[in-house]
């Protein structure tokens, strides 16, 4: 008996993830909690302020730079 899956219900392993869907931006803006949380950080006053300064120094982009 086989237990592997049938080559059609495989992913292909040679395919990239399509672009659109690496980018975490909605088109709604990023605020303070987003960045804390997505930096893997508990949300303190003091990481709070980490991503103020942050975002105010680079903009959304500071979000997509500590996402894949």
């Amino acid at each position: 008996m086989s237990t592997s899956q049938p080559a059609a219900s495989r992913p292909p392993e040679d395919r990239a993830t399509p672009d659109r869907l690496l980018h975490a931006r909605t088109g709604t803006d990023v605020s303070p909690e987003d960045l804390v949380l997505a930096s893997g950080k508990d949300l303190t006053p003091r990481t709070l302020e980490w991503a103020r300064r942050k975002l105010a120094a680079e903009g959304p982009a500071a979000l997509e730079k500590l996402l894949p």
